[in-house]
């Protein structure tokens, strides 16, 4: 069984008030080093047998039409999941 990472962010013209919020509390937490932050979305596909062209190609069909929405969001990347490190 092969796997499809799919992963969306808002386009950069966009607020983040997720994100605003997490950049907010990491201060207090004792995270000083970071200084924004973008929060986004991760999608898991899986599929029977391996990941090939074909797969990715519905796979990024998929996101730029179901799983994205474009006027806000931008498809950052489509990758079999054996190529995402851990």
């Amino acid at each position: 069984m092969g796997r499809v990472v799919v992963e969306v962010m808002p386009k950069p013209e966009i607020l983040d008030p997720q994100g605003k919020a997490v950049v907010g509390a990491l201060p207090r937490l004792g995270f000083t080093q970071f200084t924004s932050v973008r929060q986004g979305k991760r999608f898991e596909l899986e599929v029977d047998g391996d990941v090939t062209p074909e797969i990715l190609a519905a796979a990024q069909e998929a996101a730029t039409t179901l799983l994205s929405n474009p006027v806000i969001e931008d498809v950052v990347s489509v990758v079999d999941a054996t190529e995402v490190p851990a």
